[in-house]
């Protein structure tokens, strides 16, 4: 396994970051991490890239204990932290020639990374005279020059306009062909657009780990459904194949449920079994997005 995570957990004082948290990647997968705000992804990632250490557990990086022996798993590692640390006065060559000096990397491998993220119209610029778009890929191109077998990006596509975003996701999908790319962000369109696997965290402990091809051949279906009266759950759960009701507001519900039917016309039927009229009704199949708001509300 290109990266495996045992039992991790992390305390500042009184506040708990991730609690045991397990997983392991393999090469060629392009994960996304997701999460709100708080939930211990950065954290985490830190941990990955032995930049911090966690109270408990095992972290290996292409089998070298990251705890024990940090520069020698660090030398397999690319890393874009969320917020790019770049020396803005530099010019973009200038720059990924005292990156590469740091790797004791070939000068010739600075052209190849040029080139891969799409930099080379820019690359006779000083950094401060990008836009946030390719200050990005100068932070890529700096994470993969020593070829790292992982790849760690936090929020990667953080403040770029969606022509940007679509450029960093398609290079994100190619430079995953031949390394573990795990990559946290807030947008769930970039996930199923991009990873094959999503993992979802909250409050510092893993909730979800599922195939994103798993996930979209699901056969749940969502209705938010709106009476003219209050209704009683007891009521609700005579609806076969329910996994769930939800109180959205008064008189109106989230119904899950697991059929390969449309349950649509069995909430009618109910309605006028009962003499209540529905006002209004919306039905959805399962995705990332309703999967990630069940999980982390």
């Amino acid at each position: 396994m290109s990266i495996k995570v045992t039992s991790v957990s992390k305390n500042y004082k009184a506040q708990k970051a991730l609690h045991k948290v397990s997983f392991s990647a393999k090469k060629g997968q392009i994960i996304g991490f997701l999460g709100p705000n708080g939930a211990g992804k950065s954290t985490l990632m830190k941990i990955l890239t032995g930049f911090v250490k966690p109270n408990e557990g095992t972290v290996f990086i292409d089998g070298i204990d990251v705890l024990q022996n940090p520069i020698d798993a660090q030398k397999t590692i690319g890393y874009l932290p969320e917020h790019n640390p770049l020396y803005a006065d530099m010019y973009v060559r200038e720059y990924l020639q005292f990156q590469a000096s740091i790797f004791k990397v070939a000068k010739s491998q600075i052209e190849i990374c040029v080139e891969k993220v799409g930099l080379t119209s820019e690359a006779h610029k000083k950094i401060n005279e990008l836009s946030k778009g390719y200050q990005q890929r100068v932070g890529i191109a700096a994470a993969i020059l020593h070829n790292p077998k992982v790849l760690i990006l936090d929020e990667p596509t953080t403040g770029l306009d969606p022509n940007q975003i679509v450029e960093i996701r398609a290079l994100i999908k190619e430079l995953g062909k031949d390394k573990t790319v795990l990559f946290s962000t807030h947008i769930m369109q970039e996930v199923e657009a991009v990873c094959e696997r999503v993992i979802i965290i909250k409050k510092g402990e893993i909730l979800v780990d599922k195939n994103l091809a798993e996930l979209q051949n699901s056969k749940d279906q969502i209705i938010t459904v709106t009476f003219n009266i209050a209704i009683d759950e007891v009521l609700l759960k005579k609806l076969s194949n329910l996994i769930s009701a939800t109180t959205v507001s008064e008189n109106s519900w989230e119904l899950t449920f697991n059929s390969g039917e449309d349950m649509r016309s069995k909430i009618f039927d109910l309605a006028q079994d009962n003499n209540f009229k529905i006002l209004g009704l919306i039905s959805q199949n399962k995705n990332l997005e309703t999967l990630f708001r069940e999980v982390t509300k």
